[in-house]
């Protein structure tokens, strides 16, 4: 079996890297691919928002299913294409990718369905949100982009200078583009941040492992967001009973909103939460893989991927058995220093091979030059271990990364740490 799969991070290294695992598979291609993807798969330079592109690339290579890592093509319909043209794809519709493209979308689903989530209000125009701000008990707040913004259109106002900050960077200077025609004004929840992600047919819901993410960019969650700078999974915040309260109140009320709206939700659904005193409420939904979540998830998924994306595809979920490894798994990014702001690029990494055999190494952002691995984003790499418990993990993944070394390279040093009891 021919597998593709769009994009060209860190999510997609570790979906490349189980793909290639299976006897099903025969060949893998990767559009664009990284340096590390390109050790186990063929890369072509299509662009994953080229989506002529790569439907002329699946038809070309007689591709048999195709498995979409990022966010933008799913919304910009990757799949309702694929699917006119009689191929097999792995992700929802367009219409429901709206669930991660559209906040406003997004929110408004959720209080039709009665899914828990913060009170919130839309605004179109700068002043009426400022004046908001100045009338109304709104703060601490968060403030919310519309559309798409890589994980980084979400503000956290604990004073009013805050909030009237990022509405004008939002709405006025258009750092967002587009996601900035409409904000979301909600609640500032308390509590702690869990990501839930499910595999689901449409039909039937299927959980995997509780996993936390990182959003800041510094130490004990300081400074401003990212795209994640790491993850681990299991997290013991979400118990076995708060997970069946998500399954019951928030994932299986989704897929079947989707399908009262006419349409089928078959793939990956993410519900990022947030662990209240009254119970898990969304914070946002993503509609594929999270990154950093995806990395640590699937090197702990046990079964055949493969197994289970054929099994979605053909909505027959319910007759296949997920399992999960025993133990825990973290995974910590390296990233250019200076990232999310500017950084560096073209740095030779080394010290790869001199990683320890029990840890992987995903790449995110890098390419070859003059037959050297160099970095070629802000996020380089992912590098990932398991242990029999949080602890050793842990330990497992951070002595792999003293082995890996370019100039200016960052990560923080606590990932996982906070749900060791007794660390710092």
């Amino acid at each position: 079996m021919k597998i593709l799969v769009v994009g060209g991070g860190g999510r997609e290294h570790a979906l490349v890297w189980k793909l290639a695992q299976s006897p099903s598979t025969s060949k893998i291609l990767c559009a664009p691919g990284n340096a590390g993807i390109a050790e186990i798969a063929d890369c072509f330079s299509v662009s994953p928002e080229d989506i002529p592109g790569l439907v002329d690339l699946a038809k070309k290579e007689d591709v048999d299913i195709t498995v979409v890592g990022p966010e933008i093509p799913l919304s910009n319909g990757i799949v309702d294409e694929f699917i006119k043209e009689g191929m097999q794809i792995f992700g929802p519709e367009k219409k429901a990718a709206e669930l991660e493209s559209s906040k406003v979308f997004a929110k408004d689903f959720m209080h039709k369905y009665d899914i828990p989530t913060a009170k919130y209000k839309i605004f179109s125009d700068a002043e009426n949100a400022k004046k908001y701000i100045h009338d109304a008990n709104s703060i601490p707040c968060v403030i919310k982009a519309d559309g798409l913004a890589e994980g980084k259109g979400v503000i956290v106002a604990r004073d009013k200078e805050t909030a009237l900050s990022a509405i004008e960077s939002i709405m006025v200077e258009r750092i967002f583009g587009n996601a900035g025609d409409k904000i979301i004004i909600e609640e500032c929840l308390d509590g702690e941040e869990v990501s839930i992600l499910a595999f689901t047919d449409g039909k039937s819901v299927y959980p995997m492992l509780p996993a936390q993410d990182h959003k800041q960019v510094y130490d004990r969650d300081k400074g401003p967001n990212t795209g994640g700078m790491g993850a681990y999974c299991p997290t013991p915040v979400c118990t076995t009973g708060l997970q069946q309260k998500v399954l019951e109140e928030i994932l299986i009320p989704t897929v079947k909103g989707v399908r009262a709206e006419g349409h089928n939700y078959k793939g990956i659904l993410y519900a990022g939460l947030m662990i209240t005193k009254s119970g898990p409420k969304v914070l946002e939904y993503n509609v594929r893989f999270g990154d950093p979540e995806a990395q640590p998830l699937i090197k702990m998924l046990e079964t055949d991927l493969v197994t289970v994306i054929k099994g979605i595809i053909n909505e027959n979920l319910q007759d296949i058995e997920i399992k999960w490894k025993e133990g825990a798994c973290v995974s910590v990014v390296i990233a250019s220093g200076g990232y999310p702001g500017k950084y560096k690029k073209n740095l030779h990494i080394q010290g790869l091979r001199a990683v320890p055999c029990n840890v992987e190494v995903f790449h995110a952002g890098t390419s070859l030059k003059d037959g050297e691995i160099v970095t070629a984003g802000g996020r380089v790499l992912n590098v990932i271990a398991e242990g029999s418990d949080l602890n050793e993990a842990v330990e497992n993944v951070y002595r792999g990364i003293k082995a890996i070394y370019f100039e200016n390279m960052y990560y923080r040093t606590d990932i996982g740490r906070k749900a060791i009891p007794g660390s710092k």
